[in-house]
């Protein structure tokens, strides 16, 4: 994240153009001198990159014609992302109705697949933008939100002359790039104007947008157990929550880009080089987060690998609708993994009809810790 220093509007203008003028004469230390005039300097390798393709500012750019199978083709490729960004496309759409601006959907190859919001159809330059199918990656328009945020993988704002083309000048763009439930990039989010007045606030709007696609992405995967986590002192039920979605064996079918921070896992690799599973995240048998879920646990302590731990909810499929209700409060109100274990043994004891034998069996452990874990009190003949 950044922040644009309180200019006037025609002091920004002037600075984004010394430093376009020190890039494109080959100037040295242009990366200072684009910093000193506040023009990040991802933007400055976005212009870069654009002279090395052989382009030139003056250059028209064509915004190719879309037929109409080509569209159709675009958007069913891309189904499962149009589909989960649908309703926060509406959103923004109203977020944004008195700004000039609008969303806009594409691929990871920067390919539109959908546009939402106040958008002139009357103005050429709205229409050429949003057509779905329309190729705006950097190799095809220059320097944009588009093709920045999916070079940077990180949420990005450009104003008018900050874009490579004269042609694009004109618009003003936050983007962010959207990630699936294997982790990697499939598409981004842009907020774009033609000629409005600079909005860089419009980054934390497009940060939590791509956010909420993300989280759509997984809660759509056909999953048998979904497991909300988050740290500690924070709400379960919230937007920023860690999601992880497991199939019957405790198989990881995807998750979010919180959760795979918050496990460790965007930074290591799987033990098994494949997949990841349950019992890669979680330090307990993953049966555990399962027998949770059938006990209606709103809140339970689970530790990881690295000796943190976390708070979660496990919810079975069939429970997915206790998610809209789900306002667990975290910290001193989650049940202690210990107290977990104990009634869950408990309970097989009972289901065992005092079987110790039978009960730790069921469990897949030894009788000793079925007696350990109860304490003497506990403890019925079998």
């Amino acid at each position: 994240m950044f922040t644009v220093a309180p200019l006037r509007p025609d002091v920004r203008l002037q600075r984004i153009e010394h430093a376009r003028t020190a890039v494109m004469k080959g100037h040295e230390n242009t990366r200072a001198i684009g910093e000193s005039l506040g023009v990040q300097p991802w933007i400055e390798r976005s212009w870069e990159r654009c002279m090395l393709l052989g382009h030139r500012p003056e250059q028209r750019v064509a915004f190719d014609p879309i037929s109409t199978a080509m569209a159709r083709r675009t958007f069913e490729a891309n189904q499962r992302l149009a589909h989960a960004a649908r309703p926060v496309l509406d959103q923004l759409g109203h977020a944004m109705a008195h700004t000039r601006y609008f969303a806009i959907l594409t691929n990871a190859a920067g390919v539109v697949v959908d546009a939402h919001g106040p958008i002139d159809r009357s103005d050429r330059r709205a229409e050429a933008v949003t057509r779905v199918g329309v190729d705006l990656s950097e190799a095809n328009i220059g320097t944009s939100a588009i093709g920045a945020a999916l070079h940077e993988l990180q949420p990005v704002w450009l104003h008018r002359g900050e874009h490579f083309f004269q042609d694009t000048s004109v618009y003003s763009c936050a983007g962010a790039p959207v990630f699936g439930p294997q982790g990697q990039c499939v598409g981004m989010l842009d907020l774009t104007g033609v000629e409005a007045v600079e909005r860089p606030e419009l980054v934390h709007l497009v940060a939590q947008s791509a956010r909420s696609i993300e989280n759509a992405l997984v809660l759509h995967l056909q999953h048998t157990l979904l497991v909300r986590i988050n740290w500690p002192g924070l709400r379960l039920g919230e937007e920023a929550d860690g999601l992880v979605c497991l199939d019957a064996d405790g198989s990881v079918l995807g998750m979010n880009p919180a959760a795979l921070h918050m496990t460790g896992a965007a930074t290591r690799q799987t033990p098994s080089g494949l997949g990841w599973h349950a019992g890669d995240l979680f330090a307990l048998p993953f049966e555990l987060l399962f027998d949770a879920a059938r006990a209606g646990h709103a809140c339970t302590e689970v530790p990881l690998w690295s000796g943190l731990r976390l708070n979660a909810q496990a919810l079975l499929r069939n429970q997915r609708a206790r998610l809209v209700d789900t306002t667990a409060a975290a910290g001193p109100s989650a049940l202690p993994l210990k107290d977990l274990e104990t009634s869950l043994i408990l309970q097989a004891v009972r289901d065992a009809r005092g079987n110790v034998a039978q009960a730790a069996k069921t469990l897949g452990i030894s009788r000793a810790t079925v007696y350990r874990k109860l304490s003497p009190a506990a403890r019925k003949p079998h």
